[in-house]
């Protein structure tokens, strides 16, 4: 089986480099591991930037759409401290630039921008070589293969196609997020609901941390975040709900009971997810027919950038292809030009960001960084 551009992964930047294609005429096949849409959850809220996300949506022609999935009032922040008082209150007054909505949800709407058929479900790659003059072949778990002039990786931070690129595999930063949930937050969780606020939350310490999003139908989705290594992790049974639940609480003995209830009173089973990124300014020599988008390509520790630069990278690469539509490697030239920087950048400013809410002064650097620049991560 031959196919002009095959795209491996059906996650935010994967969908928007087939979609942008799609709009310019050209065709495309998205390979995805997952049995279907509804394979699995996909995360909480994005905030959707107006320098990047909003730019390459725009560029899918998606934009009334995206307005459509718009949540009003959730652009909100709020930090607190350990004892749950307010030290810095921003509302949403509707005039910031990095509105949220649902990841889930904005993944179906670019998913039901495609052709029918451009996405195919349930293809886990186990292998890909390089065939000469440009040209990959990619096998599947099932047994099948395709043969391409194009193979683009935005499988995410593990990528099957990033070794035909690079030798770097993304390390353990030294810090892990545990997911939980509260539901109907204001009649089941009051105070939690209260602390949180209409917006998103964030109460840190040192090496420590209680976040948390307002969702859609009144979903409290916190992610507490512990500077630990891998290993202490391992000594938690996440198998065991509500032992899991108490030994992470423990981490925050002291904090007032309205944060420690977003982990006590979760009502879903707790979710690990240690943070792992590649190294700063991470790039490649150019190999033909083939490249990275996302975190495929720049996996960093969470700033609020990782979906965005996706979508954007997947924007930018589409364009790009467009534009060279008869010199696929003078697109992937001016394509990965503009990436590395771009994404080099990006991870340093979420290093940054990571010590100012987590590093020896914390809360307080953060709301220096809040009051000196006038603006929100």
């Amino acid at each position: 089986m031959t196919t002009d551009v095959t795209i491996i992964g059906a996650g935010l930047g994967g969908l928007v480099l087939a979609r942008v294609l799609h709009v310019h005429g050209m065709t495309s096949t998205v390979h995805e591991a997952e049995a279907s849409p509804a394979a699995r959850a996909q995360g909480g809220m994005l905030d959707i930037h107006d320098h990047n996300g909003q730019p390459a949506l725009r560029a899918a022609g998606l934009m009334d759409e995206f307005r459509g999935l718009v949540l009003e009032g959730r652009q909100a922040l709020r930090l607190l401290d350990r004892d749950g008082a307010v030290l810095f209150d921003e509302p949403d007054d509707g005039t910031g630039g990095r509105p949220e909505v649902q990841r889930g949800e904005l993944r179906r709407m670019l998913l039901d921008s495609l052709p029918a058929g451009a996405v195919r479900w349930g293809h886990k790659v186990s292998a890909t070589r390089a065939l000469g003059d440009g040209r990959h072949e990619v096998s599947f778990a099932d047994g099948t293969t395709v043969t391409t002039s194009l193979l683009v990786g935005a499988d995410g931070a593990w990528s099957r196609v990033r070794p035909l690129l690079s030798a770097a595999v993304p390390e353990y930063t030294g810090m892990s997020y545990v997911e939980t949930y509260l539901f109907d937050g204001d009649t089941r969780h009051p105070a939690a609901a209260k602390a949180v606020g209409g917006g998103s939350l964030l109460a840190l310490a040192p090496g420590r941390a209680i976040q948390a999003h307002r969702e859609k139908g009144d979903t409290l989705h916190a992610y507490v975040a512990l500077s630990r290594p891998r290993d202490w992790f391992d000594t938690v049974d996440f198998s065991d709900a509500a032992g899991a639940r108490a030994r992470i609480a423990r981490e925050f003995d002291g904090w007032a009971p309205e944060l420690t209830a977003l982990i006590t009173e979760a009502d879903t089973a707790p979710v690990l997810r240690p943070l792992y990124a590649l190294p700063t300014g991470h790039r490649w020599d150019r190999v033909p027919g083939v490249t990275l988008l996302g975190d495929a390509a720049h996996l960093s520790v969470p700033n609020g950038e990782g979906a965005n630069l996706a979508m954007y990278d997947g924007a930018e690469l589409g364009q790009a292809l467009a534009a060279h539509p008869d010199d696929i490697e003078a697109a992937l030239t001016a394509y990965e030009r503009a990436m590395f920087p771009r994404s080099t950048e990006a991870a340093a400013d979420g290093t940054r960001l990571h010590e100012l809410m987590f590093g020896d002064h914390a809360p307080h650097s953060l709301i220096t960084a809040f009051l000196g620049d006038e603006q929100t991560p």
